[in-house]
């Protein structure tokens, strides 16, 4: 299992615990905003990535009151944050693993300046746009519990609802489908009676990085972790590889 995939299992593993709420709300609040600019307007009905956003959100307790700021400041009712953007990153972490990162700012060239700091404090290397980016293909990933199902059931039922490849991760299952398909196959699903746990728009990686000693690891997952606590990163995807008997010894 590679980059955000393993990011992703690792998380889930730290638990709610090591959250700052606040922080996950901001982060939330941003991803609305974003998916309301670049979607199609602030309705969830005719917005895909927007009605995405909102279900995460969802996820995380988050209040109806932040959602609905967050889709009015897309909409651009707020002066105050009409300079938001998205904006993407590109570079490389220790042992040369690919790092994309998505994040949204209304100050550039801060954002610009506090990732490329804690890249290069990393013993890594910032890079220019489409450097690596190339390593990565768009896919829809839909997160299945298994609730007591073998991987092979869930294969069967995830291949009837069109999914293109599958992933076990101890106790879930990654499922990737075409970016288009992401919310008929998730919905395919839970109508076969899977448990869903997230559907999201992610970066698959094309080849992965294998990471054998304990040392590296850790300086890879530290960065990833560092990267995801600035206020202004919405996602961080990586092409690392990391053995589940080596992240038991971390």
């Amino acid at each position: 299992m590679s980059g955000h995939s393993k990011w992703s299992q690792i998380k889930r593993q730290k638990g709610a615990a090591d959250i700052k709420r606040g922080q996950t709300f901001t982060k939330m609040a941003n991803a609305i905003t974003i998916a309301v600019r670049e979607g199609a307007g602030g309705d969830p009905a005719s917005n895909f990535k927007l009605r995405l956003a909102i279900e995460q959100a969802r996820s995380v307790n988050m209040p109806k009151e932040n959602i609905k700021r967050a889709i009015e400041r897309g909409l651009g009712k707020g002066t105050a944050d009409a300079q938001i953007e998205s904006v993407n990153y590109e570079g490389y972490g220790p042992a040369k693993v690919a790092l994309l990162v998505q994040a949204v700012t209304d100050n550039r060239n801060r954002t610009t300046a506090e990732i490329k700091g804690v890249i290069e404090h990393s013993g890594g290397a910032f890079a220019s746009p489409g450097a690596v980016s190339w390593m990565f293909t768009d896919e829809g990933v839909v997160t299945v519990l298994k609730n007591g199902k073998s991987f092979d059931e869930i294969f069967d039922l995830a291949v009837e609802a069109g999914a293109e490849d599958l992933e076990e991760a101890q106790n879930s299952v990654l499922v990737y489908t075409k970016p288009s398909e992401l919310e008929s196959v998730k919905n395919s699903l839970v109508e076969k009676g899977l448990k869903v746990e997230t559907a999201e728009l992610a970066k698959k990686p094309t080849s992965t990085v294998v990471i054998t000693d304990k040392e590296t690891a850790q300086k890879v997952l530290n960065l990833m972790e560092k990267l995801e606590e600035l206020e202004a990163v919405v996602k961080v995807w990586s092409n690392f590889d990391i053995a589940d008997n080596l992240l038991e010894k971390i």
